[in-house]
């Protein structure tokens, strides 16, 4: 399994603070890297993803290790979608994902305080030769920090990250007021 985002560990104190809102949710979240990393350092994680395999490792990795994970199939793109209630989530973690007409709910879910931690690819991955090349999944320059105007920016960053292989992100940290 590939390491969690740096994005994501890099705001763990911020997660800390947010999981005494509400739960922190891993919209999206694969077979886990992300809630399985979170759970190790002791945060209670949700993780939501359409695939129902995906779901099975990631049930099977956190009871082999003990982790304060749930695992919650719901396809993002679908209604009705998450089984998550408005102003109740504490964080919301999407990591290499991205479907825009999802945007008005993700700060939506979010409680005040809370806090929204995003990374995706930008319209430069398709300059590497590898993963997604539709523009329906890759954010414009600049597009990221625009999405949520309801949030404060704590960080951004966009560029080329070679954490594991080369990738063209867009990283968000952001707080709902």
């Amino acid at each position: 399994m590939r390491e969690a985002s740096r994005h994501v560990l890099a705001h763990l104190a911020a997660l800390r603070d947010a999981s005494r809102l509400g739960p922190i949710v891993d919209l999206a979240c694969g077979r886990g890297r992300n809630a399985l990393a979170l759970a190790a350092r002791g945060l209670a994680v949700i993780g939501v993803d359409r695939d129902a395999s995906h779901l099975a490792e990631l049930r099977a990795s956190a009871r082999e290790r003990a982790l304060p994970v749930d695992a919650v199939r719901a396809d993002l793109e679908q209604a009705p979608w998450p089984p998550l209630a408005p102003g109740r989530c504490g964080a919301l973690i999407v990591c290499r994902y991205l479907h825009r007409p999802l945007v008005p709910r993700l700060e939506a879910l979010l409680r005040p305080g809370g806090w929204l931690l995003y990374e995706t690819f930008t319209v430069h991955q398709r300059e590497l030769g590898y993963g997604p090349n539709r523009s329906d999944f890759l954010l414009e320059p600049g597009e990221l920090a625009r999405l949520f105007p309801g949030l404060e920016t704590r960080a951004y960053w966009e560029g080329t990250d070679s954490n594991d292989r080369p990738a063209a992100l867009a990283r968000l940290a952001a707080r709902r007021p």
